[in-house]
């Protein structure tokens, strides 16, 4: 399962409603690449593919592909808003090693 934090729901929420993507889903992933060997990858997205992974939090649905989900599995994703910017954090059982700016891992 993934999960997001009560302080990443509402930043969600927040930006789905700024750009009226109220009833899209939260589509997370991984990508090759970075400096550890995944990226993170989040965005909106319209569609659900019939073997993606769904969750549903408070009214938030979440989905992932299947691949993607195998490195994604127990992660709860939060948000952070400080001096040195704001953004959405990973935090990810499955990632062994992960580079400084937390947006890459190996698993």
């Amino acid at each position: 399962m993934i999960t997001l934090t009560a302080t990443a729901h509402s930043k969600v929420k927040e930006i789905m409603e700024k750009e009226n993507k109220s009833d899209w889903s939260l589509r997370m992933g991984v990508r090759g690449g970075g400096c550890s060997g995944m990226n993170y990858v989040l965005g909106f997205d319209n569609s659900v593919s019939d073997t993606d992974e769904v969750f549903e939090q408070d009214g938030v649905k979440l989905v992932c592909d299947m691949k993607s989900y195998l490195y994604l599995n127990g992660t709860e994703i939060d948000f952070t808003d400080g001096l040195q910017g704001s953004g959405f954090v990973f935090n990810n059982p499955n990632a062994q090693r992960s580079c400084g700016c937390g947006q890459s891992f190996s698993a």
